[in-house]
């Protein structure tokens, strides 16, 4: 049910969550589980009311506590993997871009058969915007998903990708850069504790030098860290991640990271005190985000090239201190390919097409539905459509930008369609945390991380 109103949704609140104060207390887990938490996502997502929105998802999240659900940052683990304390898996980091509440459930299902620890959920700047997700909307779909399906502990919620575009910056460094800004602002006002910053698209490789290439890179992810710092709440450091090689562009370098990180940490000297840095890096080693669609609408076959993986993650760690290297584009990899990455110490990777792929390609997923996004994308997006693509490369690049126009009849999907979509996610992510050796981790996590409980002030429909 999509409540409309404040007193409709106190109605449907009757009997199971009560307010106590500025907090909730829970009379009915049971129900809360079963129906409720239901009706409050499905209100926070779609409801037409705006005060009902918002009193949704601040129940959402105060019920979330309540069940012990706390988002929270993955500093303390990355710095002592840093350390060299913990080591022998790689973290997931799943951008979930469609059926959110559905897909997450899965991933809480699947982490708590296996006990897995750390798994990150993250959105990116352009996902925010072709999915129509903004951050609380993502905080609060996550947190529901959690409280369905039981789970208890800490939640890591990341932005991802917060990319400078480079064609913006050229035409206005300040605009671009303050959009970015009001993007972290959001993320974490929302309870995001864990940011990567993307300002890789603006090394210039005809540079002289390699810290000539890299200087515009590192000074503004200084700036962004510095900003970072001064947002976060009290008692939370926030993770924060750089970037030194743009995605689908050439592989990463001993020497780019090296003068990256020279002149980043330079940078945040500047302001007088010693500011906290970053907890990784991203590298390029041969990806490319979705991948590469061939003429039938397949996807091309990746070389990753481990080694520079593997030296740079290294490097991360003993001359820094940082977790190790990142890998993105990675979820459209040959299955043979994950248990690589926590052989060569890579602290994180991201993964996101493959599950946007598994929803579209099921015999599950409604076919009329998917002719109906097909042709909205033919009909709307045609502009998009490269010359020298087939129709099925077209589809395959653009269907990532379904999910958002679509985002109400998929939610609306039936129960018993949802559910066998969600089987299906929840069996790849399985098969992903045991790869990755992140099964058996949860005591690491409980070791580790102290989340904080960030109050949130009381929204108007709820007061009095």
């Amino acid at each position: 049910m999509i409540c409309e109103d404040k007193k409709q949704l106190l109605n449907e609140c009757a009997k199971i969550v009560e307010l106590d104060g500025n907090d909730v207390r829970i009379l009915d887990e049971a129900k809360l589980k079963s129906t409720l938490i239901d009706d409050l996502i499905y209100t926070a997502v779609f409801s037409s009311d705006q005060a009902t929105q918002e009193a949704a998802r601040w129940l959402i999240r105060r019920a979330g506590v309540a069940c012990g659900i706390m988002s929270a940052s993955i500093q303390s683990l990355y710095e002592a993997m840093g350390r060299g304390e913990l080591k022998g898996f790689t973290v997931p980091a799943i951008n979930i871009r469609g059926l959110t509440y559905d897909a997450a459930q899965a991933v809480f299902r699947s982490a708590i058969k296996g006990q897995v620890g750390p798994v990150i959920f993250e959105i990116a700047r352009s996902e925010i915007d072709y999915t129509l997700q903004r951050p609380i909307e993502y905080i609060c779909a996550v947190t529901a998903a959690a409280i369905k399906t039981g789970y208890n502990g800490p939640v890591f919620l990341q932005g991802d990708h917060f990319q400078i575009n480079a064609k913006k910056f050229a035409a206005d460094a300040a605009k671009e850069t303050q959009a970015v800004k009001n993007l972290i602002w959001e993320a974490i006002e929302a309870g995001f504790y864990n940011i990567d910053i993307d300002t890789s698209t603006l090394v210039d490789l005809t540079k002289a030098t390699v810290k000539e290439q890299q200087k515009i890179n590192y000074s503004l992810a200084a700036e962004l860290t510095t900003m970072i710092r001064d947002l976060e709440p009290e008692g939370i450091t926030v993770s924060v991640g750089g970037e030194i090689g743009e995605v689908g562009g050439k592989n990463s370098t001993v020497e780019e990271l090296q003068a990256f990180m020279e002149g980043y940490l330079e940078e945040l000297k500047k302001g007088g005190e010693s500011l906290k840095g970053i907890s990784k890096i991203s590298v390029q080693t041969g990806t490319t985000h979705g991948g590469v669609p061939l003429a039938d609408g397949s996807v091309a076959k990746v070389k990753i090239d481990f080694a520079v993986l593997q030296k740079l993650s290294e490097l991360a760690r003993s001359q820094y201190g940082l977790s190790g290297a990142v890998q993105h584009g990675a979820s459209t990899l040959p299955d043979e390919a994950f248990d690589r990455f926590p052989a060569m110490g890579t602290a994180e990777i991201h993964l996101a097409t493959g599950f946007q792929n598994i929803i579209y390609d099921s015999s599950n997923f409604p076919k009329n539905l998917r002719e109906k996004i097909y042709e909205y994308f033919k009909n709307e997006m045609k502009d998009e459509w490269k010359e020298k693509d087939t129709e099925e490369q077209f589809i395959y690049k653009t269907r990532k930008k379904g999910f958002g126009p679509f985002k109400l009849e998929m939610w609306h999907l039936p129960a018993q369609t949802r559910n066998e979509l969600g089987a299906e996610l929840e069996k790849q992510f399985t098969f992903l945390f045991d790869k990755l050796k992140v099964t058996s981790t949860q005591k690491i996590v409980e070791k580790y991380v102290q989340p904080v409980d960030v109050q949130l002030e009381l929204p108007a429909a709820l007061k009095g």
